[in-house]
């Protein structure tokens, strides 16, 4: 009894277990199944298993189409084929599992064109099948336009970082300076200082002269200007001496022969300026080509000696002892001689320097341009020299004699012209 009452109760105990393990293998099995379908679509190619064409993104070496701005790069098109036996012996191309790569790369691919603006066909979206059949593996490689995948024509755009060309640039024509220019500057410069920004002007004129040192000086610089003024009006702007003068060059010439201490009727600085207008006006024509200007050497010898003959006066109120009546040079006198000289030297340096730029040709003929060089070092020697007092001691005395050493630059500036007078005459 007790035996058959065990077996009553094992036989419950299975009648109760067994479908319920059973109906718990079924939940199981449906349970995977379930998702085996689930996660098996996703991972399932949307074609059948054949040959599948899989558009993928391109390597880090793909290449960009030049006509779209470098924007649109281009995709590659890659068929995979493999052989599969169907159990007939013909060779059929076997599926290509896809990956977690290959889902990224449609992934780009598609997010690529979609930044194209092209819209993407529903037969390339879908696989596509090669029914041919193929004898061994093949691996084909072919480059297209995003533009040709969907069939749609390229419109090339210009790219943003293209800028046009520069226009070119014209180099401006520097006409050449005409010939006499820097003359007729270097005569009227020196003056016009003197009337316009030396301080209290034109001095020699003054009623009360308190600085006869600067007045000397500047009817140095008047005595040039003077002879530079005269030999251009009647050789240098003349042909020949059968052609006018000049109209304002005559002008000029007549207005600087005004008496330096004229105060009144007329007054001296005025005229002079009136001659500087009538200089600056001959330079206006001058630059315009309807003023003439001659670079003959025998326009070039007046000028020339007439610094010489200015030059040796100087040289001579330099050296002397005694003036004209017999009386010594007084204290007073000797600067007077020393500024005048000065005033000379400053001008003519001026003018000799235009001279070796108008008249190069004419020197370079005859050899003489190192003449003219040492005329030029001689003139600036003395126009350089500015002691605070002049001294007129005895030429062996300790202190110096400021006339003895003004004369020396001078005496060396008179010879080197009167050798480059005689070398323009042969």
């Amino acid at each position: 009894m007790g035996n058959n009452g065990d077996s009553a109760k094992g036989f419950s105990f299975k009648a109760f277990v067994t479908p319920r393990i059973i109906g718990g293998i079924v939940v199981i099995i449906i349970v995977l199944w379930a998702l085996t379908i689930l996660f098996g679509t996703s991972d399932k190619p949307a074609s059948s298993p054949q040959h599948a064409t899989h558009v993928t993104a391109p390597s880090a070496g793909h290449e960009t189409d030049s006509s779209h701005g470098g924007q649109a790069p281009t995709v590659s098109k890659t068929a995979h084929t493999s052989t599969a036996d169907d159990g007939h012996g013909s060779s059929h191309a076997a599926p290509k599992v896809p990956t977690a790569a290959d889902h990224g790369q449609a992934s780009h691919t598609a997010s690529t064109r979609q930044s194209s603006h092209q819209p993407v066909s529903s037969s390339h979206a879908a696989a596509t099948h090669d029914t041919q059949a193929s004898p061994a593996t093949t691996h084909q490689t072919k480059a297209t336009d995003t533009h040709g995948d969907t069939g749609h024509a390229a419109v090339e755009t210009p790219p943003s970082d293209r800028h046009p060309l520069p226009a070119t640039v014209v180099a401006p024509v520097h006409k050449p300076t005409p010939r006499g220019v820097a003359f007729v500057e270097a005569a009227i410069q020196p003056m016009e200082y003197e009337l316009e920004e030396r301080w209290w002007g034109w001095r020699p004129n003054d009623i009360i002269n308190i600085t006869d040192n600067v007045n000397n000086f500047q009817l140095g610089v008047l005595e040039i200007t003077r002879r530079t003024v005269v030999a251009l009006a009647e050789r240098i702007s003349r042909h020949g001496v059968t052609d006018a003068l000049d109209p304002n060059l005559e002008e000029a010439m007549n207005w600087l022969m005004v008496k330096p201490s004229s105060y009144w009727f007329p007054s001296a600085e005025s005229k002079y300026k009136d001659a500087m207008d009538e200089m600056r006006t001959y330079l206006d024509k001058l630059k315009a080509g309807k003023a003439t200007f001659f670079i003959r050497s025998d326009n070039l010898i007046p000028i020339l000696a007439s610094f010489e003959d200015l030059l040796g006066s100087c040289d001579e109120n330099l050296v002397k002892d005694t003036n004209e009546d017999g009386t010594p040079v007084s204290f007073f006198k000797a600067d007077d001689y020393f500024y005048y000289t000065k005033g000379v030297a400053s001008a003519m340096a001026m003018v000799l320097e235009a001279v070796h730029h108008d008249f190069l040709l004419t020197l370079e003929s005859r050899n003489a341009t190192e003449l003219l060089h040492h005329a030029v070092v001689s003139c600036q020697m003395a126009a350089a020299m500015d002691p605070w007092i002049i001294l007129d001691r005895d030429l062996s005395s300790v202190f110096a004699n400021h006339r003895a050493n003004m004369a020396a630059p001078i005496s060396h500036a008179r010879f080197y012209l009167g050798q480059l007078v005689k070398t323009l005459s042969t």
